[in-house]
This record gives C-alpha cells, structure tokens and sequence, in this order.
C-alpha cells in the first residue's frame, strides 16, 4: 500500500501529515483477520468518523445552498445524495477500487467493487481527513467530490418515479424488472436485474437486494434516456 501513498494524496488533493491514517482508511477488516492485525486498525472506526462528519458538512451546505426547503425536503436531499450507491460512485471516480486493501478471498469475491465497501471507503478517507486536518479540507474532499453533481445524485434517488414519468411522456413501453441471477453465500448475496421497455431489454445492474438492483437498473436507464432526448 505505501507506494500507493503519493497517488491517492494527489488523486483527492490533500497531502497528510500522518500517512498512517491514510493507510488504515484503506485497510479492510478481511486483511487485517489475513494478517492477524488487531480488529481497530481497520477502516472501521475512520469510517465511523467519517459518516458523522459527512452528515454535518452536507446538511450544512443543504442548510445554505437551500434556504427556502422545509426540514423534510432537506432531509430527502440529503438521503439522496449519501447514499451507498452514489458515494461508492464517488469512490469508482476517485479510483479507490486499485487502492483498497483487501484479504484474498475478498478480493476474490469481488469485494474491490462492492458498492457497500466502496461507500465505507469515501466514508474513512473523509475521517482520516478530518483528524489529519480538521474541517476545512473535509468540507473540500465532499464539497469537490460528492456535492459538485448534486443534480446527478438527486435523479438516482427517485431513479424508478423518474423513469416511469419520462417513460409515460415518451410512450417507451412498460417498465419491466426481470431478476436474472443471483450470487453468493445468503450473508451476502447479490441480485442482477435486467429492466426492458416493452420488449425491448435496456440496462443491467446488479445489488445487495432486488430493489436496490432495480434502482441502479433504472438510473442507469435514466441516463441513457434523457442522453437521447438531447
């Protein structure tokens, strides 16, 4: 991981002073039972750290860039916007998938791009920032990296209500999720839907459930749509 150091300080644009917590932001619990390290020098308490942070900064900036929302619609923005699927988004974007640091058979499995973990990872990093530097640089690391797109994130929390109006408007077809598959043990099984308009099949997507399958399926679709209207 230590060469890896340099890279991922530029990649977010904050150089630590303690690389150390860096490191642990990256260090899955499946390494450290492979290298029978003690269970908290894993990412998880960073983690811990970094989702409390990450409520603050972004109801904060809700709280400014929004003056005229109720609590409510406040509240669902922000829901939207940390989620697990746009945050291990964020986390693709910043390459993290190459960085993590994961046991074998983890890796194996599949667990470098495992949306759970990838959303954990955007979580440490941010905690590890925070100690390192206070908030300042936190609120850069969210500010730059998960609230710049914010209308982006806003269409894939309510992805299904979206498709279904500009399916209706366009006349697609129905919406239909087919559930192709399944893979894994029952603790952490994966489901792969594929959504077709009328007969015709258009995005795959796989998740931790069905619906949260259905969900990725139909943002995705989204996309693809409102990218052909123009």
């Amino acid at each position: 991981m230590m060469h890896d150091i340099e890279q991922i300080m530029e990649t977010i644009g904050y150089h630590f002073h303690n690389t150390d917590l860096l490191e642990q932001a990256f260090m899955h619990s499946s390494c450290i039972n492979e290298r029978k390290l003690n269970r908290t020098e894993c990412y998880e308490r960073l983690e811990f750290l970094g989702d409390a942070v990450l409520e603050l900064i972004t109801s904060e900036e809700l709280y400014r860039r929004f003056p005229d929302k109720r609590e409510g619609e406040l509240t669902k923005l922000r829901a939207s916007l940390v989620c697990e699927y746009c945050l291990a988004e964020c986390s693709r974007e910043l390459h993290y998938p190459e960085f993590v640091m994961l046991g074998k058979g983890e890796r194996q499995s599949g667990g470098a791009d495992r949306d759970s973990i990838l959303c954990d990872l955007f979580e440490s990093v941010l905690g590890a920032i925070y100690l390192d530097g206070g908030m300042e640089p936190a609120r850069e690391y969210v500010q730059h990296f998960l609230l710049e797109d914010m209308e982006h994130k806003r269409l894939f929390f309510d992805a299904k209500t979206n498709l279904q109006e500009l399916v209706q408007k366009h006349d697609y077809g129905a919406i239909r999720y087919e559930l192709y598959d399944t893979k894994g043990p029952e603790h952490d099984k994966r489901f792969y839907v594929q959504l077709y308009l009328g007969d015709t099949p258009y995005e795959k997507s796989e998740g931790h459930s069905i619906k949260d399958a259905e969900q990725k399926a139909a943002y995705k679709t989204l996309l693809l749509l409102t990218d052909q209207e123009g």
